[in-house]
């Protein structure tokens, strides 16, 4: 490939042997503008690294380790680091992008000016069953300044943007935020949303673009208990770092809505355990 890419996919892969070439496939199979492939192993105990492997001929394909330790935000700015394009998006590799995906939503991007776009996606559990179809973007319906985006966030005390397959950006706006903002691992994708739409616009995608998949081994799992705490957080530093979006108000309840959010959400992990092995 020679220049820049329009666009950069990253996968920033974790034991997802299971799940990883499907999620590859979705991605290079995608038609319509030039695109990069970077996928890095944050050191996988299976064969994470062998599938990956499977894919080094492809000219558009990068392929990266990532030592242990760190969490998230480690491998996902390792592979996000590397990207070279206009656009950035990153796919977890167990997520599946439908066909068509990466060419609308940049130019919905460019058509807007927007920084930002999120799409609608269905949920599914571990053996690719929808639990939600169509799930995503509820209230984001339709172009908006990126504050009027992050207010409406905080104020359902939810991810309204959804997981990051959802969501395309910008990149040299992400790279100017900083990268990926893990001082709340649970909230890491919906943070880093949030400081890029300081910057600028909201433009939804109004399409199912994605697929999430639940499962038992995901590390947001693990985190459920430390939704609500991290959720607070994360309005309390958007209230102390930018409170004119974010006012004391607004704040509260989505610290209320949040732990309300966090409970439902915990409920729905225990009703569907045994769908997400």
């Amino acid at each position: 490939m020679s220049g820049a890419p329009t666009l950069s996919v990253v996968i920033p892969a974790y034991n997802n042997g299971r799940t990883l070439a499907e999620t590859i496939d979705s991605v290079l199979s995608q038609e319509g503008l030039d695109f990069e492939l970077i996928i890095a192993d944050h050191s996988s105990s299976d064969d994470t690294r062998a599938v990956m492997s499977r894919y080094a001929a492809d000219p558009r394909v990068t392929l990266l380790d990532t030592e242990a330790g760190g969490g998230a935000g480690r491998n996902w700015n390792r592979v996000s680091d590397a990207a070279q394009g206009e656009f950035m998006k990153l796919v977890c590799g167990d997520d599946i992008l439908r066909p068509g995906t990466l060419a609308r939503q940049v130019e919905l991007l460019r058509a807007s000016g927007a920084v930002l776009t999120a799409c609608r996606r269905d949920i599914v559990d571990a053996d690719g069953k929808v639990l939600m179809a169509g799930w995503g973007l509820r209230g984001l319906r339709t172009p908006m300044p990126g504050d009027a985006a992050i207010r409406k966030a905080v104020l359902a005390g939810s991810n309204l943007f959804g997981e990051p397959a959802s969501v395309t950006m910008r990149r040299a706006t992400f790279v100017e935020c900083g990268g990926w903002f893990d001082s709340f691992p649970y909230l890491i994708d919906q943070a880093s949303y949030s400081r890029v739409l300081l910057h600028g616009s909201f433009v939804p995608d109004p399409e199912v673009g994605a697929t999430f998949r639940m499962s038992s081994a995901q590390w947001s799992v693990a985190l459920t208990r430390d939704q609500a705490s991290q959720a607070r957080g994360f309005h309390g530093w958007l209230h102390a770092e930018h409170p004119t979006v974010i006012s004391s108000v607004d704040r509260t309840i989505g610290d209320i809505r949040a732990t309300l959010m966090a409970h439902a959400r915990r409920l729905s992990y225990r009703v569907l355990e045994r769908r997400m092995r």
